[in-house]
């Protein structure tokens, strides 16, 4: 097995949600983390082996007619309203808040995702990992998950990491966590505090990583392997990122909705 290849320096890069590509199409509110579509930005294509990480917010009954996709793996986490969708393998399925849809391109998908309501907006994530194999079988699937399962503690959604399974198989050496962290009331003399759960995960060498906020008002501090601070804590709001790498341990607080992605650089190390 081949080392890790380690930065020279770590990274820990925070992307606010007023400096991604956002556009309105009246249906659809769409924020850009990476080039997609018509944006397009040669220094921001991916960070490692995630290739898009879409926030998109569709009104009632609208939604993407269908298109297809080819050798891509897409997982879609579902923030509030019902995501709908049908595709070409003949699959149907309506996904609501804290599930979660899966769909392995591989040699090739049609499928099409609709806001199930007529009147309630849907929002959700949509994030594309480049696959570990191409031309596989393409394959889709769909998951619950109880609000408790994510409730002040990391739920592992997917996975294509060695020794680490999870509902959701990927092709690819990265790993997806969500998160619900909540202020917790503490008795402090004659007074109450709140305290929000802390959350950590480690990198191993080589890796790296994307935090988002989906919501919330969330700390994020980064150590490497000596324990150091890398940079300064980063407050964090609604659609703020951290593009990590070069760092041992992650350490969250505070509160609201979170998601974290573990990814391999790619071979080429492009735009990481």
């Amino acid at each position: 097995m081949s080392e890790p290849i380690v930065l020279p320096h770590p990274v820990f890069d925070v992307q606010r949600a007023a400096e991604r590509a956002s556009f309105d199409f009246g249906w659809l509110r769409t924020n850009h983390s990476f080039s997609f579509a018509d944006f397009y930005d040669p220094r921001n294509v991916n960070w490692g082996a995630l290739r898009v990480f879409n926030d998109d917010r569709v009104v009632g009954g609208k939604g993407f007619a269908t298109h297809p996709h080819r050798d891509m793996e897409i997982v879609t986490y579902v923030l509030s309203g019902q995501l709908e969708h049908r595709d070409s393998l003949g699959s149907h399925g309506v996904v609501g808040p804290g599930g979660v849809q899966f769909m392995s391109a591989g040699t090739g998908i049609q499928h099409s995702e609709f806001n199930h309501s007529a009147t309630e907006e849907l929002h959700f994530l949509q994030m594309w990992v480049l696959p570990g194999k191409l031309g596989v079988t393409p394959q889709y699937g769909q998951m619950d998950f109880r609000p408790e399962e994510r409730q002040n503690t990391w739920l592992l959604v997917a996975s294509g990491q060695s020794g680490l399974s999870a509902p959701v198989t990927l092709t690819q050496d990265a790993s997806l966590r969500v998160s619900r962290l909540s202020a917790l009331r503490q008795a402090q003399g004659d007074m109450l505090r709140a305290q929000g759960d802390t959350l950590r995960h480690t990198f191993a060498p080589g890796r790296l990583g994307f935090f988002f906020v989906a919501s919330g008002a969330i700390t994020a501090a980064a150590f490497d392997g000596s324990d150091v601070a890398v940079g300064t804590p980063a407050a964090l709001g609604d659609g703020d990122a951290v593009r990590i790498a070069g760092v041992t341990r992650l350490e969250i607080s505070g509160s609201g909705e979170i998601v974290l992605w573990d990814v391999p650089r790619p071979p080429d190390g492009a735009n990481d």
